[in-house]
């Protein structure tokens, strides 16, 4: 009996011993399950879906990312990952902390009409020493939308319209500007050409 204590001492005296990460629990939740957008669709269009709130359900802090994902063999079409812009795109989550991620859907000018499906997918991530990032376990919302049919002239109008007003009012400033540089430009033409036109007169006064 003695030497069962010296045993189970031994082994607690082991544990003790570890370091507390090798316990510790990397977790990750995301705040929604689903994500359907009514709204029909169009190419050429920026649109701003629901964020997606990511929270850190382990007991350590860690660094994460929101990507996109896919069913091997979903029936509906794929939206390419380069369509989406998530902000911030990486974040550090401390234990039971959460982060709103915003997400825009830039679509492009063609743009196949139907219906889309993506995972949305949250996950801590770390890098490794040869600089490779590695990836664990992962939450994720399933996306849905659909895209109608649209013409091509009417998907580079859609574009610009909706460029201009998500990231208002910075093309409205740099149109100012080129507006503003145009007139210094024809306004500096429009001198060189009265100068030019008053010389041969003023050589003329002084022939006579």
């Amino acid at each position: 009996m003695r030497s069962f204590f010296i045993v189970l001492f031994a082994v607690f005296l082991a544990l003790l011993s570890f370091p507390h990460s090798v316990l510790a629990k990397i977790g990750v939740g995301v705040g929604t399950g689903k994500i359907h957008v009514d709204e029909k669709l169009k190419p050429g269009i920026i649109y701003e879906l629901p964020p997606l709130t990511v929270f850190n359900t382990g007991d350590v802090a860690s660094d994460y990312e929101v990507n996109v994902a896919y069913h091997e063999k979903q029936p509906e079409l794929k939206p390419d990952e380069s369509w989406f812009i998530f902000s911030p795109e990486k974040f550090h989550l401390e234990p039971g902390k959460s982060q709103e991620v915003t997400i825009k859907l830039n679509l492009p000018v063609r743009t196949e009409p139907g219906d889309y499906f993506a995972y949305l997918e949250g996950h801590p991530y770390a890098t490794s020493k040869d600089g490779n990032t590695t990836v664990g376990i992962a939450a994720a919302a399933k996306l849905y939308f659909t895209v109608v049919p649209g013409s091509f002239l009417e998907g580079i109008y859609f574009k610009v319209l909706s460029f201009w007003q998500v990231y208002a009012p910075w093309p409205q400033r740099v149109l100012i500007g080129l507006f503003i540089l145009a007139s210094i430009l024809l306004l500096k033409r429009f001198f060189h050409i009265q100068v030019n036109l008053k010389k041969p007169s003023d050589q003329a006064k002084k022939d006579g």
